[in-house]
């Protein structure tokens, strides 16, 4: 389920184009004995493969309209490795040229030891955000959160929205969204990742960097040719 959310945002994300897409899982808990029945297991299929459609969905210039990768999922009831779940997936993309990329992972993990604190996550943030209320200069009524709380997308493999609202199934987005929340309920402004102050400098100054660089430049390739020589202050 992560791996799988993981992975596809990193692939589309960086321009790479998903082409197939196979998952193979075997696990020996309940999980595992009740997806051994066809209804069950279905009910899953569908869960897992949500990720790809609004994957597809999100992204119109790799995927041309009724475009669609291949997906198979595979899930296999095997008593004996009890909760060790064994997941093996393997991701097929176009690249440059048309060039084929496969990465393929293998994850071995205790299945109800990853999903128990998913859960009370869940539990402890429904509790939180059905208490936050707010207003606008534009909406003098308080608001609250929709019953469909979409905002806990980040716990969730295929997120409920309310209706006309988009899906988001890219993992740093979510996360993101339940992050500046809580920033807004202590009063603080939304992070944007921009750091502005750390990137940029007055153009007053640009003439200044340049020797500055410059400067820097010729020290490394002095050190480079044996010199000894040290330096205290670059000169500005």
């Amino acid at each position: 389920g992560i791996c799988r959310c993981v992975s596809l945002d990193f692939l589309v994300g960086a321009g790479l184009k998903p082409e197939s897409i196979v998952s193979y899982n075997h696990l020996g808990n309940n999980d595992g004995m009740n997806l051994s029945a066809p209804a069950q297991f279905r009910s899953k299929e569908i869960s897992k493969s949500n990720v790809v459609d609004d994957m597809v969905a999100s992204n119109h210039i790799l995927y041309e309209k009724g475009e669609h990768p291949d997906h198979v999922v595979v899930i296999k009831y095997v008593p004996h490795v009890g909760d060790s779940k064994r997941a093996m997936d393997e991701y097929t993309s176009t690249i440059f040229m048309n060039g084929q990329n496969t990465i393929v992972m293998h994850n071995t993990c205790e299945d109800s030891l990853l999903a128990a604190p998913l859960i009370l996550d869940l539990i402890i943030l429904t509790e939180l955000f059905e208490r936050v209320t707010w207003k606008t200069e534009a909406v003098e009524e308080y608001q609250s959160f929709h019953p469909v709380l979409a905002l806990l997308s980040y716990l969730c493999k295929a997120p409920m929205v309310p209706p006309g609202t988009p899906v988001v199934n890219a993992l740093a987005k979510q996360r993101a969204a339940i992050e500046n929340v809580m920033r807004a309920c202590l009063g603080l402004q939304p992070e944007n990742c921009m750091l502005l102050e750390h990137k940029a400098i007055p153009r007053s100054l640009w003439g200044q960097w340049k020797k500055l660089a410059e400067y820097e430049e010729d020290e490394v390739a002095a050190g480079a040719s044996g010199s000894s020589a040290s330096v205290v202050a670059a000169p500005l």
